[in-house]
């Protein structure tokens, strides 16, 4: 396997943040939902593109990301996986900068 091959960098705007919480294991969570918009080439073509993130950050990330504001953006590197429980794309934050 390669430890490498999953990873996601994701500039994005914060639209929703839920309640801090903790794991069982007493570590800090955040859920979160981020939109991104850009206008990239495929095929040849301008394309408009539009998505929205369902995200998740732990320990000292999902601290400092609770306190930031609704609407602000953000440049996010992490991975993606799903739930074991679930079957959506969660992306886990692992790092965040100013833009």
């Amino acid at each position: 396997m390669n430890p490498g091959a999953n990873q996601l960098v994701l500039t994005a705007t914060i639209v929703e943040l839920g309640a801090p919480r903790y794991t069982p294991a007493g570590l800090p969570a955040l859920d979160l939902r981020l939109e991104h918009e850009s206008l990239l080439q495929e095929a040849g073509q301008d394309r408009q593109v539009k998505a929205s993130v369902k995200a998740v950050a732990f320990g000292a990330q999902a601290e400092r990301l609770a306190r930031q504001a609704i609407g602000s953006s953000w440049r996010f590197q992490g991975f993606v996986a799903t739930p074991r429980n679930g079957k959506i794309l969660v992306f886990h934050i692992q790092e965040f900068s100013q833009i």
